[in-house]
């Protein structure tokens, strides 16, 4: 087993290099769920959002996405959840995610959870449009909302 070139960096093309034989190419929910809630929302300081909001857009600047129809489809493959663009004007969209991660969690008013979601599609956004692009969630599961949206602004 070789070890890795300290120069490399993985890519998310890489995160599809998956040989388990026996266990195959997913985890459960609880496992992300924990990570992001436990380990990143609870276990750092600010409820982690610089952390999320660093990692997110690094995520998201690694996916080989060309239009929001692209990065859309692909939260949906990797069952993220199922975004929908509800409000599309000049320099503004509103996405909602139905199913989301975060769905069936205990209602805590007050808190959004989902800003590594948010920022994933933020990184993914600014890459391809080669300007900066501001993700803010404005709803969520966990705060008692329907569904978790985010405000894109570009």
């Amino acid at each position: 087993m070789g070890s890795v070139d300290t120069l490399h960096e993985f890519s998310f093309d890489d995160m599809k290099k998956i040989s388990r034989t026996a266990l195959g190419d997913a985890v459960p929910i609880e496992l992300y769920r924990a990570i992001r809630l436990i380990g990143m929302y609870q276990g750092l300081p600010m409820k982690g959002k610089g952390t999320t909001l660093t990692v997110g857009r690094k995520i998201g600047e690694s996916l080989a996405v060309q239009s929001v129809q692209e990065l859309l489809d692909l939260f949906r493959e990797l069952k993220v959840g199922d975004p929908q663009i509800v409000l599309e004007e000049e320099n503004r969209l509103h996405i909602a995610v139905k199913d989301c991660f975060c769905v069936g969690l205990p209602e805590i008013e007050g808190n959004l959870v989902c800003d590594l979601e948010g920022a994933i599609m933020e990184g993914a956004l600014s890459k391809m449009m080669d300007k900066r692009v501001s993700v803010r969630e404005i709803k969520c599961n966990v705060n008692g909302d329907d569904c978790c949206e985010y405000e894109v602004r570009l």
